[in-house]
């Protein structure tokens, strides 16, 4: 089993000594907590600067901290948003709310994950895949290959998928929509229903359901599969949609942003540079959420069934217009999936 993430991320912390004088940084963080509280606290003691942070909530899925630097926009209170997803961090772009840093940390990220006006860097993603239990489904040539394996009959009410309100399974499902298209997204959507898809709160609970054997397999995150492998569970990850002419994988990185007016946007860029290190991604890796690395070179997780970039085939999805359409669908789908 890997080490915690509190003692994984020791070495990142060592490197973190060449900040000024202390200044107050106010770091709003997506990213799970029992993820990213060890990295803050030993930046914060190797370096020159005291990092204020507030954490999201599992309940809130970073909709809690997009909504508080919306509605702070008059006088901003926070200087960095460390999101766990993209298409918010596009979305406050768009509105206008976050202020251009080119980082020289972020110099070898490919450039489909850093806006073009400097606005935000995506890094450490996670990807979207299925979670089997091996118990209930022992030969891997029954295994589900792909997201449209919702509708498939023969998984009639034995799947499970997170209710697309919040979180990654909304970025998701956003950015789907636009390349299905509308009809066909649209019977895509009928078919989860017909199917007796079981409709679950969070990632997390679609991996425990899977993990206890109450289903065989559920769209979930790399992160919540990999804490469940490592617990013990009998589970396996499919990259879905790998075939010739399929789609691909979903992938969805961490970002981080500078945010327009925040009090130290000195010390905000500091700690911006610090977070897109390569030793973050690498650390990010390496800790329980088995993050994937952006940047070539950059060691992933230890666990063979995440693979590195350019081992799988990614689904090719539209970051700024998901991000502009996200507000919308949540809407639409809170009318078909809401409780």
């Amino acid at each position: 089993m890997r080490a915690s993430l509190s003692v994984s991320l020791v070495p990142l912390f060592l490197l973190l000594t060449a900040c000024g004088e202390r200044a107050d940084v106010s770091l709003y963080v997506a990213l799970d907590q029992e993820h990213s509280q060890a990295l803050v606290r030993r930046f914060e003691q190797q370096s020159g600067l005291a990092v204020k942070t507030r954490f999201d909530t599992e309940a809130s899925k970073t909709v809690g901290l997009v909504s508080a630097i919306v509605e702070e926009a008059g006088r901003p209170r926070c200087d960095v948003f460390w999101n766990n997803e993209l298409a918010h961090t596009v979305r406050l772009a768009q509105k206008g709310l976050l202020a251009p840093y080119d980082s020289p940390s972020a110099a070898k990220i490919p450039a489909q994950w850093r806006d073009a006006k400097g606005m935000w860097v995506g890094f450490a993603a996670r990807a979207r895949v299925l979670i089997v239990n091996k118990d209930l489904l022992p030969d891997p040539k029954d295994w589900p290959t792909s997201m449209f394996d919702l509708v498939d009959p023969k998984w009639q009410g034995r799947c499970g998928l997170a209710r697309p309100l919040t979180g990654t399974t909304l970025t998701h499902l956003t950015a789907v929509s636009l390349l299905l298209g509308e009809e066909r997204f649209g019977k895509f959507v009928d078919g989860i229903f017909s199917n007796e898809v079981v409709l679950l709160q969070s990632n997390g609970a679609t991996m425990k359901q899977v993990a206890e054997g109450k289903l065989a397999w559920a769209f979930t995150d790399t992160d919540d599969y990999h804490v469940a492998k490592t617990k013990g569970h009998p589970v396996a990850c499919v990259f879905p949609d790998q075939g010739e002419g399929q789609i691909g994988t979903m992938l969805i990185p961490n970002s981080v942003a500078l945010i327009k007016g925040g009090p130290d946007p000195v010390g905000a860029k500091k700690l911006i540079d610090k977070i897109l290190d390569a030793e973050t991604e690498a650390l990010l890796a390496a800790a329980a959420g088995a993050q994937i690395p952006l940047r070539p070179g950059v060691r992933g997780p230890l666990d063979v069934s995440i693979p590195p970039i350019g081992k799988f085939r990614a689904l090719a999805w539209d970051v700024a217009w998901t991000g502009e359409n996200l507000a919308r669908c949540s809407q639409d789908f809170g009318k078909r999936f809401g409780l």
